[in-house]
């Protein structure tokens, strides 16, 4: 679903702590903390893993999975465009 990994790019792009990101998902700052120490991918309650999935898309943030073809390879993070992050954010 997403790896440790990318929590902590998908924040570092949004320019956002820890505590922020609680607050966006409704979880707690331990909760953030204890997914972001995963080694690979996040371990935990999946209410609790959509929670953080779902307040990062809404911020604009577009996960990208291990098959999705690119250049590159493996998982990732990056912002969607301008204008569907504008639309969520109405």
């Amino acid at each position: 679903m997403i790896t440790a990994g990318q929590m902590r790019a998908a924040r570092a792009l949004l320019g956002i702590d820890q505590k922020m990101l609680a607050e966006m998902s409704g979880v707690s700052v331990p909760t953030i903390q204890r997914m972001e120490a995963s080694q690979g991918n996040v371990r935990g309650v999946v209410d609790t893993l959509s929670k953080v999935v779902e307040a990062l898309d809404r911020a604009g943030i577009e996960l990208i999975g291990e098959q999705v073809p690119s250049m590159g390879a493996g998982r990732g993070v990056r912002l969607k465009e301008a204008e569907t992050r504008q639309s969520r954010n109405d």
